[in-house]
């Protein structure tokens, strides 16, 4: 009689072994299949009253408490005694939890996530220099995906400790651009061409209204800021088109957004000082050749 374990491959041959395999099969052959099933099923009746959030988490919630009772099913029919296999299971558990407290720690801080909910699936957010769509949040990590396709995995515990910017939390934003404009230009037709631009853009909101506000006497501009709402969809579209409409309109109104540069005067109403190049007339020319 030959044991490994707990199984007694001799019985296997038998009557009744012959027909714990068929039970096996028939465990496994239908029993995780209906168990896809059901997660499904329940996954779209739940999606209509939950966030697809709370809504993953219930499917793998049922995926994972099926697939365990399907395995402990399965292990009963082969012969495994449960009481041992528990009694195992509780020793290693114990063991794999003081191998794993970073582990425990991002499940902890996964539940204070689902608890608080900053975020949801399919929003965009930034945490520290990484910004993506939220493809998934479980219980130890969340999984973004970038704005250039890349899949990052950012640990629950990192997201607790730092900053986490919901950037399309709320259906409207706010784009904020910053103008500088000559010292020579008239600050109230300045003004006039920045909200026509924004009342002729097809993305920009006319409420809240667009805002122009003089910031700063810069080192060599004249400092504005625009600032337009658009729904969030919009972003790109907007960015792209009111960035270019700025441009070819201020070259058609004759308004010159300056380079930096300095000018130096010897006094407050003197003309301003010519400067002039003088070559080094000690540095002896180079020999040719």
């Amino acid at each position: 009689m030959f044991l490994l374990g707990e199984i007694d491959f001799s019985k296997l041959v038998t009557v009744e072994g012959i027909g714990s395999v068929i039970r096996v099969i028939v465990l496994v052959g239908l029993g995780f299949p209906l168990l896809l099933f059901i997660c499904t099923v329940v996954g779209k009746a739940v999606q209509k009253r939950f966030t697809p959030q709370v809504s993953m988490l219930i499917r793998k919630g049922i995926f994972y408490f099926g697939s365990i009772v399907l395995i402990i099913s399965v292990l009963y029919q082969m012969g495994f005694k449960l009481t041992a296999l528990l009694g195992a299971a509780g020793i290693a558990g114990i063991a794999i939890g003081f191998a794993s407290q970073t582990s425990v720690s991002n499940i902890i801080s996964g539940l204070f996530l689902i608890s608080e909910k900053p975020f949801e699936v399919g929003d965009l957010i930034k945490v520290d220099d990484t910004k993506g769509t939220i493809l998934s949040i479980d219980l130890l990590s969340v999984k973004l995906r970038t704005l250039d396709n890349q899949l990052v995995r950012i640990p629950n515990e990192s997201l607790i400790k730092n900053q986490v910017t919901n950037i399309t939390r709320f259906p409207i934003r706010r784009f904020d651009i910053n103008i500088g404009v000559a010292y020579k230009e008239d600050v109230s037709k300045v003004r006039n061409v920045l909200l026509d631009i924004a009342k002729n853009n097809p993305y920009c909101l006319d409420e809240p209204e667009p805002l122009v506000l003089f910031l700063n006497f810069g080192d060599s501009a004249l400092e504005f800021l625009f600032a337009v709402w658009f729904v969030k969809t919009d972003f790109f579209k907007l960015r792209n088109s009111i960035m270019q409409e700025i441009k070819e309109r201020f070259d058609a109104e004759g308004i010159e957004i300056p380079f930096p540069h300095q000018t130096l005067y010897t006094g407050s109403v003197t003309e301003p000082f010519p400067v002039h190049i003088v070559p080094d007339k000690t540095r002896k020319p180079k020999p040719r050749g």
